[in-house]
C-alpha cells in the first residue's frame, strides 16, 4: 500500500510518494522530454534498468550516465563529467535528472539540476535508508572539497520524491544499519512517542520488517517535511535536523570518507551531543543512556573504540572549526534538554567540549 507525504513550500511543493516498487512511486509525466538518469556503480546493476523502463513508459527519453560508487564521487571532477553528459544529451530547460542511488548520488546529481543551465526539473529516487528518510528531502544538494563535507552547495527542491521500499532489499547490512542513526535523530529532535516506537521496534527494524519500516520512513518524511516547510534555507529551526552532525562530519573527515559510513559517524556525534546536553542543558542522565542503548540495539556505533587510534581529540576539534554551522571558527551544536527537544546555535567552553568527549568510554 503507497502513501503520500507532501512537502509544503508553495509553488515549490512536492510530494514524496512511498511504496513498494518504482512501478508504483514513480509519477512525474514525461511529456517527450529527456531525463539524465544518474546512477552509481552499485545502484546501476541493481535497479538502472527498472527504472529506464519506467521512466520511458512515463513519456520519457533517457539518457543514462553511472558514476563510480563512494562518498569521493561527490566533487566538482564528477559534476562536470554529469555536466558533459547533459551537453551531449543536448539537455535544455525542459529536462530533468533523475536521481537514482543513496545521498552520494541525490546530494551531487542534485547540485547539477540545480545549477545546469540554472536549474532544470529534479527528482529524486532513494535507494538507501539514510537517503528515504534525510537526504532526498529538503533540497540540500551540495559537494565536498578536502577541507570538508558539503561546503558548496545549492538549496534545491525536487518536483518529486520516490520511495520504493523493495530496494532496501540488496542494500547491504552496514548501510543499512547506518541510516538508523538518521531515524532515531528524529526522535530526540522532534517526537518523543516516536522514539519510543522506536525503542519497542528494534528488533524488527533490524530484521527489515516491511509493514514496522515503512511505518517509519513514512514518520521521518513526515517530520523532515514538517521542518523544512517552516524554514526552508536552513535559518533557523531546520538547524535541528545537524544534531550530532557537527562531530560526525569532523569524524567522517578525520578518517576518510568511506571509512566510517555517514550514519556510523553522526551515531558517535550523538552520543557525544549526549553528553554535552547533559552538561549544558539538564539533559537527564536515564534520557542520554536511552539513545545511547538505542543506537547499540540497532547496530550502529556508541564508543570512541570504533575510531582509528591515532584519532585524537586535537584533531578534531581543528575540524569542528572549520564546520559550515561555525561561526568564526567556534563550532555550533544542536543540543537536547529532554528526548523530542533541542535547542540548536549552543556555543560550549572549551573545557566542556573535552570533558563531554573523555566521558564518551
Amino acid at each position: 500500500m503507497s502513501s503520500v507525504v507532501r512537502v509544503e513550500l508553495g509553488s515549490r511543493g512536492y510530494d514524496i510518494n512511498i511504496g513498494k516498487a518504482l512501478v508504483d512511486v514513480m509519477s512525474t509525466a514525461g511529456c517527450g522530454r529527456t531525463a539524465l538518469l544518474v546512477s552509481d556503480s552499485n545502484v546501476d546493476v541493481l535497479y538502472g534498468d527498472e527504472c529506464e523502463k519506467v521512466m520511458v513508459s512515463l513519456g520519457f527519453s533517457v539518457e543514462r550516465v553511472v558514476v563510480p560508487a563512494g562518498e569521493s564521487t561527490k566533487s566538482f571532477e564528477y559534476a562536470v563529467k554529469l555536466y558533459d553528459a547533459a551537453l551531449r544529451g543536448q539537455l535544455d530547460r525542459s529536462a530533468y535528472v533523475v536521481a537514482l542511488g543513496g545521498g552520494v548520488v541525490g546530494d551531487l546529481a542534485g547540485f547539477v539540476a540545480g545549477t545546469y543551465l540554472r536549474g532544470i526539473k529534479l527528482i529524486q529516487v532513494p535507494t538507501s535508508l539514510l537517503a528515504m528518510v534525510d537526504s532526498s528531502v529538503g533540497g540540500k544538494t551540495a559537494v565536498n572539497l578536502p577541507q570538508g563535507k558539503n561546503l558548496v552547495g545549492v538549496f534545491y527542491q525536487p518536483q518529486e520524491v520516490a520511495v520504493a521500499m523493495d530496494t532496501l532489499r540488496s542494500l547491504p547490512e552496514r548501510e543499512y544499519i547506518s541510516g538508523m542513526a538518521e531515524i532515531v535523530k528524529y526522535g530526540i529532535i522532534f517526537d518523543a512517542e516516536f522514539f519510543e516506537l522506536l525503542e519497542k521496534h528494534a528488533d524488527a527494524l533490524r530484521g527489515r520488517d516491511y509493514d514496522v519500516l515503512s511505518q517509519v520512513v513514512a514518520r521521518c518524511c513526515e517530520i523532515k517535511a514538517e521542518v523544512v516547510a517552516a524554514d526552508e534555507r536552513e535559518g533557523g529551526l531546520r538547524a535541528i535536523l545537524n544534531y550530532g552532525h557537527t562531530l560526525g562530519h569532523a569524524i567522517e573527515n578525520s578518517c576518510g570518507y568511506g571509512t566510517l559510513l555517514h550514519g556510523e559517524a553522526v551515531a558517535l556525534g550523538m552520543v557525544y551531543a549526549g553528553e554535552l546536553s547533559a552538561a549544558s542543558l539538564g539533559l537527564g542522565r536515564k534520557a542520554a543512556d536511552r539513545v545511547t542503548n538505542l543506537l547499540e540495539a540497532l547496530g550502529l556505533p556508541i564508543s570512541k573504540s570504533s575510531l582509528p587510534a591515532e584519532l585524537g581529540w586535537e584533531k578534531l576539534r581543528s575540524i569542528m572549526s572549520a564546520d559550515k554551522k561555525a561561526e568564526k571558527a567556534v563550532p555550533t551544536f544542536v543540543l537536547a534538554s529532554e528526548i523530542g527537544k533541542v535547542k540548536f546555535g549552543c556555543k560550549v567552553d572549551e573545557e566542556m567540549l573535552l570533558s563531554a568527549w573523555s566521558a564518551m568510554t
